[in-house]
């Protein structure tokens, strides 16, 4: 049995909403057969209020780090006094830890996550084309992440075409050619759809990706982790597409994150 005492350090998942999270569970897991003196929390925190929390959070002296996700990705990455290889490429942070000198150095593992994840499955990307659809920080660290994984073309699509533009110009600085500005007429041609968007996790959102245009063979893919299946996953398996749960994504990245944060 675990106890928590004054020795415990405390991380935690900044969110908002909060309750579709899954990392406290995959983390906790991690620290128990670690066996660290640690425990990790849900932080229910609204983009409004992200700077002052994050501010008081480097006064914690027993909380080593952090990670974040929507809609936080991109606000903190200018909350960061130090900027990880991936967070530089791709724009965004996911997590955060304290280094010596109590300054936040910020890094990015969604991407490699849902590299690592579509490779656990069998899915390979390199030489492959892929369709996605977002440009905020989870799209980008997977841009960023399938370009160094070797996709031969990427096409980015948006609902505001000046970020998916920026994304492709900012990918294309580091991996000349790779990304493309694209619109839902892409969807056909590509090897895997990805949807890069918050867009699921409400029953009522309407669908992210244009389902009709979607082929048996493709590879359906998301990030978001609940539901286990969103609507865009139960429209694409319908239209014979292998589909890909978000959890792939998590699962991909935990360990590296762990290891990142020094749990």
């Amino acid at each position: 049995m675990r106890v928590i005492d004054g020795n415990t350090k405390i991380y935690g998942i900044i969110a908002d909403p909060i309750a579709q999270v899954r990392t406290p569970q995959a983390m906790n897991e991690i620290i128990a057969d670690r066996v660290s003196r640690a425990v990790f929390v849900p932080f229910h925190v609204r983009a409004d209020d992200l700077p002052t929390f994050v501010a008081g959070l480097k006064t914690w002296r027993n909380l080593p780090g952090f990670t974040l996700t929507i809609p936080h990705k991109e606000l903190t990455l200018a909350l960061c006094d130090h900027l990880g290889p991936m967070a530089k490429i791709s724009g965004s942070v996911n997590a955060v830890r304290k280094t010596s000198d109590g300054t936040w150095e910020g890094e990015t593992f969604d991407g490699l996550g849902f590299v690592a994840g579509l490779k656990s499955q069998s899915l390979d990307p390199a030489g492959a084309s892929v369709y996605i659809q977002g440009a905020g920080g989870a799209a980008k660290a997977i841009v960023a992440a399938l370009a160094d994984a070797g996709a031969a073309r990427i096409v980015v699509a948006n609902r505001s075409e000046d970020r998916a533009l920026a994304l492709v110009d900012q990918i294309n600085t580091v991996y000349p050619g790779k990304c493309i500005l694209g619109s839902p007429h892409d969807i056909s041609a590509a090897d895997f759809v990805v949807n890069g968007t918050s867009l699921g996790l409400r029953e009522t959102d309407l669908s992210p990706i244009d389902v009709d245009r979607l082929k048996p063979g493709q590879v359906a893919a998301e990030v978001i982790m609940m539901p286990d299946t969103t609507s865009f996953l139960h429209a694409a398996e319908a239209k014979g597409c292998r589909i890909h749960r978000g959890i792939h994504m998590l699962k991909g990245q935990i360990g590296e994150v762990a290891d990142f944060l020094g749990i």
